[in-house]
């Protein structure tokens, strides 16, 4: 028990900090904290942990929006799909938060994901640093838009991947089947790395 109301006197105070640094958007994110404040006074630690739940998952699906925003724009000739976010709780991959969105030219396909707050960055960051671990299974080092990518194609099959990982907060994700490697890398190239290394 006394575990428990540690958790939730760690989480009322955080999310306090959030709130009066101005740094929450929206009413109901608000609305939410606000109601985990009164369950926290009058001693229901279960209800203010499930109203902070539900305001970090609000607060995650802004992060998402936000991410959709550099998603690239189509190549010529190609289609784009709606671009799509989600916000991943701790059970589910450990978490994170997601933007995704895919594109088609005839058999052609290309998706593109960016992922934060997510534990799978750290193992990223891992091979990007050792590229003897990156090419064990046929990736390759090199430089995309002037950031370090693991790229891996297979020429007979037309398909490959690229990752990067950006201000060591961002996991990038370039996944292209029955696709070109200049058409796959021309995607990963049309991010803003920068202006995504500056995301808050």
């Amino acid at each position: 028990m006394a575990h428990s109301i540690t958790k939730s006197k760690v989480a009322v105070a955080f999310f306090c900090s959030i709130l009066f640094s101005g740094a929450v958007y929206g009413d109901e994110v608000t609305e939410a904290i606000n109601e985990a404040l009164q369950s926290y006074k009058e001693g229901k630690f279960s209800d203010a942990m499930g109203s902070l739940n539900y305001a970090a998952q609000l607060i995650g699906q802004k992060k998402g929006s936000d991410l959709q925003a550099f998603l690239p724009q189509p190549l010529s000739g190609w289609q784009a799909e709606e671009a799509t976010s989600q916000s991943m709780g701790a059970a589910m991959l450990g978490g994170g938060v997601s933007a995704e969105r895919r594109y088609s030219k005839d058999t052609s396909s290309v998706t593109v994901q960016i992922v934060t707050d997510s534990p799978m960055l750290q193992a990223m960051m891992m091979m990007l640093s050792n590229p003897a671990m990156a090419g064990a299974d046929g990736g390759k080092m090199e430089r995309i838009a002037g950031e370090k990518a693991i790229v891996k194609y297979i020429a007979q099959d037309k398909n490959g991947t690229i990752v990067l990982v950006i201000a060591n907060r961002f996991l990038i994700n370039v996944e292209g089947d029955e696709v070109s490697l200049g058409d796959l890398k021309a995607y990963a190239g049309k991010i803003d790395y920068k202006k995504l290394g500056a995301l808050q």
